[in-house]
């Protein structure tokens, strides 16, 4: 098994997030990774807790020690950090899920949807996902008789400093004319309340002003749980088929 695909994970998800995912990845021929954040202890003391710097600094390390150039796939801040990874030059494709868009897309927009956590976080170093925001902005679409035990399973407190740099766009910049950057795909979910279909479609936009391949797919009655709600399959089977057609790179 020789092609191999890094799988980078949400704020307040846990690397269970992508259990659906690996099992199809898998079953398709690929050696799956799923690793944690790092520690908010790693974190610089001088911070005020775990920034998106240090986060794609523990993926480049990840990425640099391995024997194949892996395929990179990540949901809501996960997807943001695949897009500044994939525009250094790590991965040989980009999969971005629902992604925090980078700096410069509908600033005004992002950092109303964030104001809220931005609120609850004040100058701690974590911020809780609520069951109540759990409910009515990542996981609407998923049963009732389902949404606590998903919630149980998968939410854990984040840091609170990436919230600020997103809606701040501080460590978020990406050259969107990088005519070398590797093949990117961004997905949006037509239901999603938390990073709406319009921004990944904006995100979108803003890539065509490099020649590198770029593309888009909003999947109708998907919410941001996307890849564990119902009918995550033909978002995944989606991911897969995109991934094998990139010039026999995988």
């Amino acid at each position: 098994m020789n092609r191999r695909v890094v799988f980078i994970h949400d704020a307040w998800l846990t690397t269970a997030s992508w259990d659906r995912f690996k099992s199809r990845f898998t079953a398709c021929g690929y050696n799956c990774i799923a690793l944690p954040w790092p520690p908010q202890e790693d974190a610089s003391a001088r911070s005020f807790g775990l920034g998106l710097s240090r986060l794609v600094e523990h993926y480049t390390t990840i990425i640099s020690g391995m024997p194949q150039v892996p395929l990179l796939v990540g949901h809501g801040f996960g997807g943001l950090i695949v897009q500044l990874l994939i525009d250094r030059g790590y991965g040989r494709a980009g999969i971005a899920i629902a992604p925090v868009p980078p700096r410069g897309i509908r600033p005004w927009l992002l950092a109303f949807d964030l104001l809220p956590v931005l609120f609850r976080a004040g100058l701690h170093r974590q911020v809780d996902l609520s069951f109540e925001r759990f409910a009515r902005k990542v996981a609407q679409t998923v049963p009732d008789s389902d949404r606590l035990m998903e919630f149980q399973r998968h939410v854990v407190k984040a840091p609170a400093r990436i919230f600020y740099e997103a809606a701040l766009g501080i460590d978020s910049k990406v050259d969107f004319a990088n005519d070398h950057r590797p093949p990117l795909l961004l997905l949006a979910g037509a239901n999603d309340r938390s990073i709406r279909a319009s921004l990944v479609a904006s995100n979108y936009r803003h890539h065509h002003r490099s020649i590198a391949p770029i593309a888009y797919k909003c999947f109708a009655g998907h919410s941001h749980w996307l890849i564990a709600e119902s009918n995550w399959e033909e978002v995944a089977d989606y991911s897969i088929e995109w991934a094998q057609t990139q010039s026999g790179r995988f």
